[in-house]
């Protein structure tokens, strides 16, 4: 059987002394004592093999005088101490945590005093808690560094002990307080919500101040995070908020989104159903601006993408039949473009939608409004099988808007045949092929 390879970044520590091991056999024959209440020899060299694997996932800068006690610990078989030594530089380093973290930000979120002398005075699991509640340990790392308080407490030689530990018992003790408190030597800085909030109500950003919130806001840990992305989507949607304020929150979500963790998603999908929920109009058709400005129409339901959809399509078909449509037309045309590159068309409104697009390429008897076609052309060449068959049934039928214009005017006709040029014609469905083909000469 062939030995394990070494991990590049475990510390090579010295083999035990041949004296070590030896030396507890005498030390405890001159007291009078028998060896077995001092760990064996076997559990001492399977406890220091052991050991490298731990260390290196501690942080180099955190590997201090703790870590080298706890090490000489190990080598003499005193596990309950060696337990001791880790379990204080995890304590140091969560306290350590929670000040970067900025004691003023702690006192916000508790919403009591949290100074200095208040970091030092709890007990440890009133650390753990705290560090639960800041999100500077998952729920996880709770239980299990719950589990290692306890027993460091009944275990150890900080207290009288109720027993002894084996090696195996150790090294998961060492495990757990190396994972989940002393292996990310990262310490993910608080965000002021007053001064946030401040900022986000105050003038218009200019390009570094709207740097400096992006920035500050990624620093911080998921959970606050979602918090304050969740009181600017209510800022977005409050009908009271000025102008340069929604814009502030826009921009911060849009330049966050890309890191939107799926909790975060979720609970703006909570608020805005919430909006609903309570018949908050104002608010509701707010917060579907917001998603689908931010390109997130895909998290909403289907009935609310098809409002949205059916509203921009609605709107476009509105300015292409009225006067100016050729100047007119161009934002509307883009804004459907935008939304139909966020996901697919949702089905109820496909058939419209479909419709409206193509019979605005093709144009009028007047012609086309040739600002608006390089939006029609994106979206054509985009369309599933599907709507490439509707738009071919439509363009086959004289009763709808499409084939009367087609039937009507050889320019609809000939414009057409350029939008069909768009599409491959391996996604053409073989029911439609025939009229596809037909179209064409």
């Amino acid at each position: 059987m062939s030995s394990l390879v070494p991990h590049p970044h475990e510390p090579l520590l010295p083999a035990l002394p041949a004296t070590i091991l030896p030396s507890l056999a005498a030390l405890t024959t001159a007291l009078g004592i028998p060896r077995t209440v001092l760990a064996s020899d076997e559990e001492i060299q399977y406890a220091w093999r052991d050991l490298p694997r731990e260390l290196r996932d501690i942080p180099v800068a955190l590997r201090g005088e703790l870590i080298a006690r706890m090490c000489v610990a190990v080598s003499t078989g005193l596990f309950d101490g060696a337990m001791n030594y880790i379990w204080n530089a995890a304590i140091l380093q969560l306290r350590t945590k929670v000040r970067n973290f900025g004691l003023p930000i702690v006192a916000q979120i508790i919403q009591t005093d949290f100074e200095e002398k208040h970091l030092l005075e709890p007990q440890d699991s009133r650390l753990l808690e705290l560090c639960l509640k800041l999100n500077l340990v998952n729920e996880d790392g709770f239980f299990f560094l719950d589990q290692c308080r306890d027993v460091r407490n009944n275990f150890s030689a900080a207290h009288p002990s109720l027993g002894t530990v084996n090696d195996r018992e150790f090294t998961t003790f060492l495990n757990r307080c190396t994972r989940y408190a002393l292996a990310d030597a990262s310490s993910p800085k608080g965000v002021d919500i007053g001064a946030f909030i401040s900022a986000v109500k105050g003038a218009r950003f200019n390009a570094n101040q709207c740097g400096v919130w992006v920035q500050r806001l990624g620093e911080t840990h998921d959970a606050q995070r979602q918090m304050l992305v969740g009181m600017i989507h209510g800022l977005y949607c409050d009908p009271n908020t000025s102008e340069p304020s929604r814009l502030n929150a826009f921009e911060l979500c849009n330049s966050l989104k890309a890191g939107f963790t799926a909790a975060l998603r979720s609970d703006l999908i909570n608020k805005h159903s919430e909006y609903a929920a309570k018949g908050d109009e104002q608010r509701h058709t707010a917060s579907l601006q917001f998603f689908e400005k931010l390109g997130l129409l895909t998290l909403l339901n289907e009935s609310e993408q098809h409002a949205v959809f059916y509203r921009a399509i609605e709107r476009l078909w509105n300015v292409h039949n009225g006067t100016n449509n050729f100047y007119n037309e161009p934002p509307f045309a883009e804004r459907l473009l935008e939304l139909s590159q966020q996901g697919a068309v949702p089905e109820t409104v496909q058939e419209t939608f479909v419709q409206v697009v193509v019979c605005c390429n093709v144009g009028n008897r007047y012609g086309v409004s040739w600002a608006a076609a390089t939006s029609y052309d994106q979206i054509i060449k985009s369309f599933s099988p599907r709507e490439i068959a509707t738009m071919i049934r439509l363009a086959s039928s004289p009763s709808t808007s499409l084939g009367h214009r087609l039937s009507s005017y050889p320019s609809c006709r000939q414009r057409f045949k350029q939008n069909l040029a768009l599409i491959d014609p391996a996604s053409v469905p073989s029911g439609v092929k025939a009229d596809y083909d037909k179209f064409l000469k």
